[in-house]
């Protein structure tokens, strides 16, 4: 991967704050590490690769909160368009910790709400204590669930790419190499062969890899790492309504044994 991500022109995380895109529309798609190199091929003229010291592949990790009964991740399996997760996402390589709401609407627009998280350990995350005072105006502000009732659910990691279109209306995330560990139950699932490919964009503006992804049959596919993550490795959750996507995505991992 890193010898076609070479061939890309560069952009600094300096030059990327124009376009963080905190108020947009998502879409996911699903793919594998195979086809993942046939896009960036096709890609890469009308993309930068965010460069970061020196990498363009970067580490991240996320802990995930809920409430003890997993309210959220209830009315996500639910399907209710309107719903919230609250996480801490680091970004390994540069050191640097938010805790983060992402609140999602019924029109499918997400905003993301964060506060530095100063002294979070991703190796030891147990010390950290999300119903801190630190956090209590962030959280009534943002969050609609009681502060006090969070706790940690699920961990994950996985391997970033981002690519910013040449217009620098849209930025698209590719993570690959996903693992998965469950808190509450110590159960882990590991996927690497596995690519969710995330294009955000404020609007409707024109994208270059649409038709890309459509010339690689690689379609819209939701995936949310905290939903998926806990149903793979909790059985006491319930999964009526996600068990099509289990069952499209395990099908998709398999066509790379094919």
């Amino acid at each position: 991967m890193t010898e076609i991500l070479n061939e890309y022109d560069s952009i600094t995380l300096d030059e990327m704050r124009s376009i963080r895109l905190m108020n947009r529309i998502d879409t996911k798609f699903v793919t594998t590490v195979p086809m993942l190199r046939q896009l960036l091929l096709l890609a890469k003229d009308d993309y930068f690769v965010q460069e970061s010291q020196g990498e363009r592949i970067s580490p991240y990790y996320t802990l995930y909160f809920d409430t003890p009964d997993c309210k959220m991740y209830n009315r996500h399996e639910a399907g209710h368009l309107s719903r919230q997760k609250v996480r801490v996402r680091s970004y390994v390589n540069a050191g640097l910790n938010f805790l983060e709401v992402k609140t999602k609407n019924n029109h499918g627009r997400t905003k993301k709400k964060r506060i530095e998280a100063l002294n979070f350990d991703p190796e030891n995350h147990s010390i950290f204590n999300v119903q801190s005072s630190l956090f209590s105006d962030f959280l009534q502000t943002y969050l609609k669930y009681p502060q006090q009732s969070l706790v940690r659910q699920v961990e994950n990691r996985f391997d970033r790419i981002t690519l910013v279109n040449k217009a620098k209306t849209e930025r698209l995330t590719i993570d690959t190499n996903l693992r998965f560990h469950n808190i509450s139950t110590n159960n882990y699932r590991f996927m690497e062969d596995l690519v969710v490919i995330e294009l955000k964009r404020d609007g409707l503006q024109p994208s270059p890899i649409l038709p890309l992804l459509t010339k690689l049959r690689i379609h819209p596919h939701g995936f949310s790492k905290y939903c998926i993550g806990s149903a793979l490795t909790n059985a006491d959750l319930r999964r009526n309504r996600i068990k099509p996507r289990l069952h499209s995505v395990e099908k998709i991992l398999n066509s790379c044994n094919l």
